[in-house]
């Protein structure tokens, strides 16, 4: 397989897009980002209805990067496209696995990963080409599960810290989001000074805590080998400082975080050394 994991991964970022078949949401102020051309990571326990209505598909997966003018504005994808290329060496599954990240266009409707025949097609879109690496089917179906793992795994961040807020929202969704991967958070930067990597992709989700938009920054770095679950980014989630809201729950977090790993620590046995 050789680096065709990392290229792509890279490659493949315009792959998720519209169901033909989906009606979009009306236009809104969607929080816009630039584009980027990073590795896709980016997950959490699926929310189920309480009144057991089925469950509708209606999106994409929660990462962008494209041209602006070519982009639905909620999820910033291009039109689907499901077509084998022309040279294309071996078929390609067209399903497409629907995650555990509620869409807030309405009850049940939850957001769509793309097929592996939808990532390929991106990856020739921005310049890919098989012949030059050695690729096989399977690669391809790593890729698909790599990306969907670091998006749950994203979401379920969320989740910890919208649990501050649980009485105010017991059902928080994803509004939309963008790839900002150079323009690299001030958090990241100041790590970066400190002698820190710095992390390959950067997303902004935009989170409607039952009305209220809340803004997530999350920083992916390179986690090393991959896992049995298919992870291997490491995620750095938190709510950007937007409002003194956000900056609280920040503090609090940061609190608890030495207050108890300080606990910890002490509670660890010591070895006692004889005379």
């Amino acid at each position: 397989m050789g680096n065709t994991l990392t290229t792509a991964s890279v490659l493949a970022a315009d792959s998720i897009t519209p169901i033909n078949h989906i009606q979009e949401a009306k236009p809104y102020n969607a929080h816009v980002h630039k584009s980027y051309d990073g590795i896709p990571p980016p997950e959490c326990p699926m929310h189920q209805s309480m009144d057991k209505k089925p469950q509708k598909i209606t999106g994409e997966c929660p990462i962008d990067h494209m041209d602006i003018s070519e982009v639905n504005p909620l999820n910033m994808m291009p039109p689907a496209n499901q077509n084998p290329a022309p040279d294309q060496p071996f078929a390609l599954p067209t399903t497409r696995e629907v995650s555990s990240i509620p869409k807030c266009t309405g009850e049940s409707e939850f957001w769509v990963y793309p097929s592996q025949q939808m990532f390929w097609n991106a990856m020739l879109r921005k310049g890919w080409r098989w012949r030059n690496e050695d690729i096989q089917p399977k690669d391809m179906e790593d890729i698909i599960k790599i990306h969907n793992a670091n998006n749950e795994q994203a979401w379920q961040e969320v989740l910890k810290w919208e649990a501050l807020h649980a009485k105010e929202c017991g059902m928080p969704k994803l509004k939309s989001f963008g790839g900002k991967a150079k323009d690299y958070s001030p958090r990241a930067k100041i790590r970066h000074w400190m002698g820190y990597e710095l992390p390959f992709d950067r997303h902004d989700w935009i989170v409607d805590r039952c009305g209220k938009e809340v803004r997530y920054v999350i920083d992916y770095y390179d986690g090393g080998s991959l896992d049995e679950k298919y992870k291997f980014a490491l995620l750095d989630v938190r709510p950007a400082i937007d409002s003194w809201e956000s900056v609280w729950d920040r503090m609090k977090v940061a609190y608890w975080r030495w207050r108890y790993s300080s606990s910890l620590e002490n509670d660890e046995p010591h070895a006692v050394t004889g005379s």
